[in-house]
């Protein structure tokens, strides 16, 4: 069942990183591989790109992966299951137990409501926000429990990331909308 108080939260991008092998051959990989891209004199790893699940990845010579894209968690083992099959087909042996682990995710919402973001940039503990309309139409809140920074926009629509689960990224949003209950 899903809770209705989050009915318009929405997964918008996940980040994972980690390390799957020991090191890589990037020149064999990126030749061997389709979608795969390397450039060493713009960046030092190689751009693979998975069409399904659609998935970016940034892997390094060290074994190290960047992956970006994804959307849930089933999306995410599926990802990295390709990521997988492709270094053993080039002769890489992967790591037994690939440690690839959920860095950051961003999330939108809508909070059903017309803030007013000058009264709000007024209101609320200047420390912890940044507002200059001329350079960004939102307001930057960052919450310090969980780790979360907020966009809030005066649509109501609201941007979460720097949460590791949604679970911090609810706690997050609960703590943003008790705020705002205070000062709005």
């Amino acid at each position: 069942m899903v809770d209705k108080k989050y009915e318009s939260l929405k997964i918008e991008n996940i980040v994972a990183s980690g390390v799957v092998a020991d090191s890589i051959d990037l020149v064999e990989f990126s030749h061997n591989v389709g979608n795969c891209e390397l450039n060493k004199k713009r960046f030092p790893g190689a751009v693979y790109r998975i069409p399904d699940p659609k998935i970016a990845c940034l892997i390094f010579s060290s074994g190290k992966i960047v992956m970006t894209g994804i959307r849930n968690k089933k999306a995410l083992a599926d990802g990295l299951a390709i990521v997988i099959e492709s270094l053993k087909k080039v002769g890489v042996k992967p790591l037994k137990d690939p440690r690839v682990a959920i860095t950051n995710m961003v999330c939108s919402y809508n909070l059903g409501k017309y803030i007013n973001i000058n009264k709000l940039s007024v209101t609320l503990n200047l420390e912890n926000i940044e507002y200059e309309p001329e350079q960004f139409p939102g307001l930057v809140y960052r919450i310090k429990d969980p780790k979360i920074v907020v966009l809030i926009f005066s649509s109501g629509k609201i941007i979460l990331t720097g949460g590791r689960n949604l679970e911090d990224v609810k706690k997050g949003l609960d703590f943003l909308e008790a705020k705002l209950a205070t000062v709005l």
